[in-house]
């Protein structure tokens, strides 16, 4: 579900969902890269989720409360805030727009939490752009558990200015952390599009889990790799 931004990969329908109702205040609102938002808010009192759920998310503005998408929770449940990153769509003028120029102090409306990508055991993450934002959340449970081992992260963007919150996933993960590019050269970077032949290289070994999130067309292409390279439906799971 919802990789911050409710258009590609933010793939959940939302008809079965009901519109947010429980207001909450932005305590800090901050832009990670350009067109990437990191909101911190207040945290109801006895609300809970798990590690890769989301919630239907609206402005609390004339206007807008009507107006809702999913987005991931970034934070840690045992966080006494809740934390979204969401990715700006100023072209659209839409509600990620308007998201982009709310600020600190300003209500945001939030549903209850439903289930997308959670974790079954260690395994590759494929992330396409703004599609790492469920795996945040997961990633900084198992690092707090020191429950990271044998988990990869591996991050499609198109230049090097597009990563998120890569200074904190490379501490996590070290080496297990894989940036590929495809639009920039990077020196010490991958500059392609993940193929089967990096699929091959990177991951060897196709008989353990494999999450993937991003835009519709990266899911269904990963998603058709790993099975033809021996992957199992079972295995794979995916923002639906």
């Amino acid at each position: 579900m919802a990789p911050g931004t409710p258009a590609a990969g933010q793939g959940h329908g939302t008809a079965a969902f009901p519109a947010p109702s429980i207001p909450v205040k932005i305590i800090d609102a901050t832009f990670l890269t350009h067109n990437v938002k990191q909101f911190k808010l207040e945290k109801p009192k006895n609300y809970s989720f798990t590690p890769g759920q989301a919630a239907m998310v609206a402005l609390n503005r004339e206007g807008w409360s009507g107006r809702s998408a999913p987005f991931t929770f970034t934070s840690l449940t045992s966080s006494r805030t809740l934390e979204l990153v969401i990715k700006i769509y100023d072209e659209r003028k839409g509600l990620t727009h308007q998201l982009g120029l709310a600020r600190k102090g300003d209500e945001l409306l939030i549903g209850e939490p439903f289930g997308a990508i959670s974790y079954r055991g260690p395994g590759f993450f494929f992330a396409g752009g703004a599609g790492v934002t469920p795996f945040i959340a997961i990633l900084r449970d198992l690092h707090k558990q020191k429950a990271l081992a044998g988990n990869t992260l591996v991050c499609s963007n198109q230049t090097s200015d597009d990563i998120i919150l890569g200074e904190e996933l490379s501490r996590m993960l070290g080496k297990q952390f894989l940036n590929i590019f495809t639009r920039q050269h990077v020196i010490g970077f991958l500059e392609r599009r993940i193929d089967r032949n990096i699929l091959i290289t990177l991951v060897q070994n196709f008989d353990q889990h494999f999450y993937i999130c991003g835009p519709a067309s990266f899911v269904e292409n990963l998603s058709r790799l790993l099975q033809d390279l021996g992957a199992t439906a079972e295995s794979i799971v995916i923002d639906h």
